[in-house]
């Protein structure tokens, strides 16, 4: 297994959380991927097990593109390196044969954050909600403007952490799918779309962002509303076709 380490991290201590992955630690998401806490050397670590790829893609990440292990590393220490908060990476390791990439793993640091951006989605109510929102969106504005293009800017992919009275830090996760470069008002604006905002919160938002970008906000509200409109209708009927499916 070829394993990259940032420092001052040693080799040694990933070989020995990855030998020991299946049968160590607390598994607090299971899905298309999987991600472990794990308790290793008086520090928390969480291990995203990747989904072993399709034939195809086995063979693209073998040879032609990087694994989202590594993307999800090397995108980590970018993210940091312009200023950007995230957990700290720690390693990525991939299996690989002659012709395919079989598993493959990222570790970063456990964060002890507060919330989600999804508790205020289903919370209208949060303590201190309208700031969040507001400071939310000046973070996001921050990275656009920064030409940072999170692409899985979604609800479960912020982590927050109230720093003190009124201030609130945003961390990013699951960076596997980013890309850098300028941003058009357009492309922004959809950047939200992922969010599943409430029409309460597009308000909220559009509001914030009107004022930054320096727009007229009755523009930017409908075109922030539109936006995630068809996105809520295509997540919808994506579901939709799953259950006829079976899936």
């Amino acid at each position: 297994m070829e394993i990259v380490v940032s420092a001052p991290y040693k080799k040694e201590a990933v070989v020995k959380v990855l030998n020991n992955v299946n049968n160590t630690g607390i598994t607090i998401y299971k899905g298309r991927n999987t991600i472990k806490a794990i308790e290793n050397e008086r520090e928390n670590w969480n291990v995203k097990i990747f989904k072993i790829p399709h034939l195809i893609n086995k063979i693209a990440y073998r040879f032609f593109r990087k694994s989202k292990a590594q993307r999800s590393f090397e995108y980590a220490n970018k993210l940091l390196d312009m200023g950007v908060s995230t957990p700290k990476p720690i390693a990525f390791a991939e299996h690989k044969t002659a012709l395919f990439l079989l598993d493959s793993f990222y570790i970063s640091e456990a964060l002890n954050y507060d919330l989600t951006f999804r508790e205020l989605i289903n919370d209208p109510n949060y303590p201190d909600r309208l700031t969040i929102l507001q400071q939310f969106t000046k973070f996001t504005y921050n990275l656009q403007v920064n030409d940072i293009y999170f692409i899985d800017h979604s609800p479960g992919n912020t982590l927050i952490i109230k720093q003190k009275k009124g201030i609130y830090q945003f961390y990013l996760v699951d960076l596997n799918r980013m890309k850098f470069g300028h941003l058009n008002y357009q492309k922004r604006i959809q950047n939200f779309a992922r969010l599943s905002l409430t029409d309460e919160m597009i308000e909220i938002i559009a509001l914030e962002y009107a004022g930054l970008c320096n727009k007229d906000y009755e523009e930017v509200y409908a075109d922030m509303l539109n936006a995630c409109h068809i996105s809520a209708n295509k997540r919808l009927k994506k579901a939709a076709l799953k259950k006829r499916v079976g899936l």
